[in-house]
């Protein structure tokens, strides 16, 4: 399972950045992953909570925003989604030459940190 590494790595970029912006706690880490990145989310939020536990992550959570296959055809100079990722043609005119152009990503695109007030124990 390569998510748990991924997980790992996350983890470590995220820490780095609270730590050297002094940020409060983390609530949310924000992904995009492409449906070709060959990263599978559930086993990803699996992995985050196994790679969090006794960090200044611990307790947040993955939103992950799904990025649909699309392709640019030079035929139709056009850009489709792709019905599924196991075909790489043009949806449209069925070219072989269309070029991929969302899909593969994995991208951390923000911390989502907690308000003072959440951080603190009530009185």
């Amino acid at each position: 399972m390569h998510e748990l590494s991924i997980a790992l790595s996350l983890v470590e970029s995220a820490t780095h950045e609270v730590e050297r912006r002094a940020l409060g706690p983390v609530r949310a880490l924000h992904l995009r992953i492409g449906r070709l990145s060959g990263v599978m989310p559930d086993a990803l939020h699996f992995g985050w909570e196994v790679a969090t536990e006794g960090t200044v992550l611990a307790g947040s959570r993955l939103e992950i925003e799904d990025v649909t296959a699309t392709v640019h055809c030079p035929d139709c100079d056009e850009e489709h989604e792709l019905p599924s990722i196991h075909v790489l043609r043009c949806p449209a005119c069925g070219g072989g030459t269309a070029r991929l152009v969302r899909g593969r990503e994995l991208d951390l695109i923000g911390l989502e940190i907690a308000d003072s007030d959440e951080a603190s124990p009530p009185p």
